[in-house]
C-alpha cells in the first residue's frame, strides 16, 4: 500500500535532512535572502520544534522580512528554550518594540542586560 503524506503532515525527522535545512537557511540568511531563508526554516522547524538554533534563525528571518508576530512567536519560543541566554531576550525585546509593546519590550530589554552581566 502506498502512503502520499500531506503538506502539512512531517515525515520522521532525518538528522541529516533536518541538519541541511537549517544550513540552507542559514545560507540564505548570510547571502540576504531571509524570505527564501523562512521556507527551509519553517521545514526544520516542523522536523524538529524544540530545536533553539531552528528557533532563533526563523526568529531573525521572521525580523528581516518585518513579519513582526512571527518574529515574535519564535523568539518568545527560544527565551522558553534558552532563558538565560541575552540574545533570545534582546530579539524579543527589539520585536516587541516594533509591535508597539514597549512595556514588554523594556522588561526582556532588563533580563537581556542583567545576563550579559552574568557571563
Amino acid at each position: 500500500m502506498t502512503s502520499f503524506a500531506h503538506d502539512d503532515e512531517v515525515a520522521p525527522a532525518e538528522p541529516d535532512e533536518t541538519y541541511d535545512l537549517f544550513q540552507q537557511g542559514l545560507s540564505h540568511l548570510r547571502g540576504g535572502r531571509p524570505s527564501q531563508a523562512t521556507v527551509a526554516l519553517e521545514k526544520a522547524k516542523r522536523r524538529e520544534p524544540e530545536k533553539a538554533s531552528i528557533r532563533e534563525a526563523l526568529g531573525i528571518a521572521y525580523f528581516r522580512t518585518s513579519r513582526w508576530d512571527e518574529a515574535a512567536a519564535e523568539f518568545s519560543k527560544l527565551v522558553e528554550l534558552a532563558p538565560v541566554d541575552p540574545f533570545a531576550h534582546r530579539a524579543l525585546a527589539r520585536t516587541l518594540d516594533r509591535l508597539g509593546r514597549p512595556e514588554d519590550a523594556a522588561q526582556h530589554h532588563a533580563l537581556a542586560r542583567a545576563f550579559d552581566l552574568t557571563r
